[in-house]
């Protein structure tokens, strides 16, 4: 993939998470991992009118290629790139569902199999700390070891994939799932799985579907 199509897709998903009502204003960012860094979209950019050449080259330890800022949130995005070898793509949201959840410092819990879509039985909550700093990267790396994304307490949520549609379906997904959760919890007591069924949707999840957040 060269720079061009990296760029490209980015600016595809983050247009795509606006349209979808994950992002309201610039309260996300997407970047895609590349040679030697990532590239990532620019602080206080729209969907309206952001463009490919408007993203930020930077390598991980924070070196920028140009004039733009890159996303405040940028050393999440490095962090996890250098945690997450698999890690190609991430998509940040502050989207409605997700952040309720975060709000109520809770993991999202297995009430559905679709969890397993994330590579675990939870959705875990990370610790609120301020946004934009170290302290909040190295506390979204922990929250992800052995998932591919979680919830950010009073803040939102991330998501990391091997592909961008598959970032994009993550981010979907869990906003997904964390609405009805919410709405079933509001309804009452919420049967939550027990390990055993966990289980065994990890199982199918092996072989069932195309691609992340098949149903």
């Amino acid at each position: 993939m060269n720079d061009a199509e990296r760029r490209r897709l980015v600016v595809t998903v983050y247009r795509e998470i606006s349209r979808r009502g994950l992002i309201v204003g610039s309260s996300g960012n997407v970047s895609h991992r590349a040679r030697g860094g990532m590239v990532i979209t620019p602080s206080g950019c729209s969907a309206e009118t952001l463009e490919p050449a408007h993203l930020v080259g930077m390598t991980l330890a924070g070196d920028v290629a140009g004039s733009i800022r890159p996303s405040s949130e940028w050393g999440m995005h490095a962090a996890i790139y250098r945690a997450c070898p698999s890690a190609q793509c991430i998509v940040h949201t502050h989207a409605d569902a997700c952040t309720a959840l975060a709000c109520l410092n809770e993991a999202l819990p297995p009430f559905h199999y679709m969890l397993a879509n994330f590579g675990g039985d939870d959705v875990r909550c990370a610790p609120y700390v301020t946004f934009g700093t170290p302290e909040l990267a190295e506390a979204a790396v922990a929250a992800l070891q052995g998932r591919t994304a979680c919830l950010l307490a009073n803040h939102g949520m991330i998501v990391h994939a091997a592909t961008a549609d598959a970032a994009l379906t993550g981010a979907v997904v869990l906003e997904t799932l964390c609405r009805q959760y919410l709405l079933a919890r509001s309804a009452g007591t919420v049967r939550l799985l027990t390990a055993d069924e966990m289980r065994a949707a990890h199982e199918r999840y092996k072989t069932y579907g195309q691609r992340q957040g098949a149903a």
